[in-house]
């Protein structure tokens, strides 16, 4: 069962990483591309739902994994345990980065009165360019998710806690 929720962590990660690179592939080059069109396009297909919609039921969903990860194999070993607090330590930076960094472009570019095009570009670069160190973050923390989980098959210690969970049941 702890396994499944370890397998359930990397999932809704592994998900998130691949839709921020759809972000910065697809979306925002199309914002981009001409940004005062772009972005009226964009608020236009956006007015009945958004990717934030998306992100914030996954976002939290992820941390929330993460953080019962932790707490299900902190006794499994010292390098267990630290890659599943680095993984979720880098989950928690990503979503700090949303709060922080992109919300507030994210209002210039699809909320505010369209502010001038100079503004715009400016802004479609820099949530472009920093969505790029978010994927990074997300993607860093996917690894050690996935390291964390190889642990609990091959670290020894494990080994030692399943022969004792075997034992325990027979």
């Amino acid at each position: 069962m702890k396994r499944t929720l370890l397998f359930a962590s990397l999932v809704v990660a592994s998900g998130l990483l691949l839709t921020n690179i759809y972000s910065s592939l697809v979306d925002a080059p199309a914002w981009g591309h001409d940004v005062a069109k772009g972005m009226q396009t964009s608020r236009a297909y956006y007015q009945v739902s958004n990717p934030g919609h998306f992100f914030r039921i996954f976002s939290p969903l992820n941390q929330g994994l993460g953080l019962l990860c932790v707490v299900l194999f902190w006794k499994r070993g010292k390098q267990t345990r630290n890659l599943l607090l680095l993984a979720l330590l880098c989950y928690v930076v990503a979503e700090g980065m949303t709060f922080n960094y992109f919300y507030p472009r994210n209002a210039i570019l699809f909320e505010s009165e369209l502010a001038d095009r100079a503004t715009l570009q400016r802004v479609w670069q820099e949530w472009s360019t920093m969505n790029w160190v978010r994927t990074l973050a997300v993607a860093s923390g996917v690894v050690c998710t996935a390291l964390g989980l190889h642990r609990t098959y091959n670290a020894p210690t494990a080994i030692r806690i399943e022969e004792r969970e075997a034992v325990a049941v027979a």
